[in-house]
């Protein structure tokens, strides 16, 4: 692809200017510009690199600028329990609950609720 030839095409112009060009052109009143893409491609690899990126002083500028700007706080851990369908499991939580709450539970409300709580096999 060193060099391709250009054919203007007068429809496709987006501009009366890029219109006017392509007609011209394709008249032979204004010579076709040779184009070499690959040239092009590698000038604009050397253009899009400064000369003080290529310094330690471009690296640590470079480093600032995309340093995180605030402090990212640490996830905490949670843990989480499983119950295994044992209703000790449940009084045990029961009681727990009762000791944080204001609400008195006796062993015969957990009874009851245990009760409640296991399925009807009619």
């Amino acid at each position: 692809m060193a060099d391709e030839e250009i054919r203007p095409n007068p429809d496709q112009a987006t501009t009366q200017e890029a219109q006017l060009a392509a007609e011209s052109i394709a008249e032979g009143k204004e010579k076709v510009t040779d184009i070499d893409f690959d040239a092009d491609y590698a000038a604009a690899q050397q253009m899009s690199v400064s000369d003080i990126d290529r310094t330690d002083a471009g690296a640590q500028a470079a480093q600032k600028a995309t340093a995180p700007q605030f402090e990212v706080s640490q996830p905490e851990e949670t843990r989480t329990e499983t119950t295994t369908g044992n209703p000790e499991d449940y009084k045990q939580m029961a009681q727990e609950s009762s000791a944080e709450s204001t609400t008195e539970v006796s062993d015969d409300l957990v009874k009851k609720a245990l009760d409640k709580g296991k399925a009807d096999n009619s």
